[in-house]
């Protein structure tokens, strides 16, 4: 029988260890196994912002599950059948976007829970199971998954003492593109707006006892934002990496 697999992210974060991560949008399988032995702790394949979705996220996880490097997957919203979906081809780790208060971030952690706890469906033979070789999966899964809300509103960042009292809530993620818009600077992701809330909303989710996220291409930002105590941060976009790199060569 095969093991559950031990999920080394969601360890990270009950530690505090800093984890450096990268956001992937492109779907292509050489590319995400590329990346997945550069050294980073975890990617996130993007399925809200990218043509990505839970049938070409699979080859994706499936790509990158030799290399020690903790793969994420972003739904298209809190869409509980979508995440029972991501949970069955693999996914351990889940980044619910657009969580705006306490019910929502309770519906996030019910739709990765059996019940009675939570409403996953249950389902035998999955990539997940092992294909059903993993004995006890279904009693033991939760406890290598992580579960991870995305606060990028001011409404949320109002309630992030609440969000981060539910229990089940393992990580909140500042998403400062969608906070900027909502502070009127919208495309102004690096604003200074921007900037002071997304600071102070990192510094509330730590202080309330809870891991913070955070994706930002301006180093000097990210810099801010791990320095206020976040622990899971991105510097960069694959596609944005790639495009960079391709313009350097023409200069």
């Amino acid at each position: 029988m095969a093991a559950l697999k031990h999920n080394a992210f969601k360890a990270g974060l009950r530690e505090g260890r800093l984890q450096r991560g990268l956001w992937c949008t492109i779907n292509d399988t050489l590319v995400a196994e590329m990346c997945a032995g550069l050294g980073f702790d975890w990617m996130l394949f993007d399925t809200e912002h990218s043509a990505l979705d839970p049938l070409s996220v699979l080859p994706l996880l499936q790509a990158v599950a030799a290399y020690p490097v903790s793969p994420i997957v972003r739904p298209g919203s809190l869409n509980a059948a979508e995440i029972k979906k991501l949970l069955d081809i693999g996914a351990q780790n889940i980044l619910v976007p657009m969580v705006q208060n306490a019910d929502e971030a309770a519906a996030a952690v019910a739709a990765v829970e059996y019940p009675p706890a939570g409403i996953r469906g249950v389902s035998g033979l999955t990539r997940a199971t092992a294909f059903a070789e993993i004995a006890g999966y279904h009693k033991a899964a939760r406890a290598e998954i992580a579960v991870l809300v995305q606060v990028e509103t001011l409404e949320a960042v109002g309630q992030i003492e609440a969000i981060a009292a539910v229990p089940g809530v393992d990580g909140i993620f500042v998403g400062p593109a969608d906070l900027a818009a909502a502070l009127g600077h919208v495309g102004e992701p690096s604003h200074p707006e921007v900037v002071e809330v997304s600071l102070d909303a990192v510094k509330r989710i730590v202080a309330a006892g809870k891991p913070a996220g955070f994706l930002s291409a301006d180093e000097g930002f990210a810099d801010r934002i791990t320095e206020a105590g976040a622990t899971f941060v991105s510097r960069d976009i694959d596609m944005a990496a790639m495009k960079r790199g391709l313009k350097d060569r023409l200069r």
